[in-house]
């Protein structure tokens, strides 16, 4: 005979997303991409041009992210002296992203670094991460009603919880302003 809380009934597995499901599938077929054309540019150029267009990339991936990062530093140093605050991206993380490719051996990756640095495609590709980033932001927490806490007790035990804030339909609600 046992004693203490009943344990739950064992429940399903979650449902695996599919970026989880679909990434290592992703990355085996980029590797084998890169390895194929890099085989068939070698076999139609030489191996010295390939090797030579692979060091190519790393000195180019490495230069942009050197830049970037100045730039960005440059920026922020700006905003600090200005007492503002600095301005918002600037892009320095897809141009960073771009050299990351560029440095990363293989034709693919440096094509895709390469339309990185383009800024029209930085626009875009920043829509589209802001657009993502914003969708699972709300479904993950639907009006941010929802947190996590642990309430620790006395005598040291923590009670795992949530507290859930149900806004009615008060909009007209005002509040004093805050004074010291």
């Amino acid at each position: 005979m046992t004693t203490g809380p009943a344990t739950a009934p064992p429940t399903a597995r979650p449902r695996r997303s599919r970026l989880r499901r679909y990434l290592p599938l992703g990355l085996a077929v980029w590797l084998v991409l890169e390895i194929w054309l890099l085989t068939l540019v070698a076999g139609a150029a030489g191996g010295l041009t390939v090797f030579l267009l692979l060091v190519a990339g790393v000195v180019a991936g490495s230069v942009v992210i050197k830049r970037a990062g100045r730039r960005a530093f440059h920026n922020l140093g700006e905003a600090l002296r200005d007492g503002g605050s600095p301005e918002r991206g600037g892009g320095n993380g897809l141009v960073m992203l771009g050299g990351l490719l560029l440095m990363i051996p293989g034709l693919i990756s440096d094509a895709a670094g390469l339309l990185l640095l383009l800024p029209p495609v930085q626009k875009a590709v920043g829509r589209l991460t802001e657009s993502a980033l914003e969708r699972g932001l709300r479904r993950a927490a639907p009006g941010g009603a929802f947190q996590q806490v642990r309430i620790h007790r006395p005598d040291g035990k923590v009670v795992q919880g949530e507290v859930i804030r149900d806004r009615g339909p008060e909009p007209e609600e005002q509040r004093p302003p805050l004074t010291r």
